[in-house]
């Protein structure tokens, strides 16, 4: 799979979008270089690169909220990834106690499409 992925765009790395397999939710977005893809491919849990640390961790290593890999589907591109999963331990996944990475809310964008497009 790696020989047919896009790495090159992005400096090497590819965008990972995480899913939960069984109701759909978007759980987090982290991005993986050809060695990271490899790893969950070949383990069966979501290994990322890390930008800031520059090196490969496994989601969930250390807090036991692992994401198992039920399947994987590339987008039209062959650039980014949607990683479907499930959720191993208490099923946080973000490093802030919740179970999606998601939680900010920015219903304001459809009230205000003017000051969203200003803010933006």
């Amino acid at each position: 799979m790696n020989a047919e992925l896009d790495f090159e765009k992005l400096g090497g790395l590819i965008p990972a979008v995480v899913q939960n397999a069984s109701d759909g939710e978007v759980l987090m977005v982290g991005f993986m270089n050809q060695e990271a893809l490899s790893r969950t491919l070949t383990g069966g849990y979501v290994t990322f690169f890390s930008r800031t640390r520059q090196k490969l961790w496994t989601k969930g290593e250390t807090s036991g909220n692992r994401l198992r890999v039920i399947s994987a589907a590339t987008d039209c591109d062959r650039d980014t990834l949607l990683v479907r999963v499930e959720v191993e331990g208490a099923g946080l996944v973000c490093h802030r106690g919740t179970r999606s990475c998601f939680t900010e809310d920015l219903s304001w964008i459809a009230t205000q499409p003017a000051a969203a497009k200003e803010t933006l």
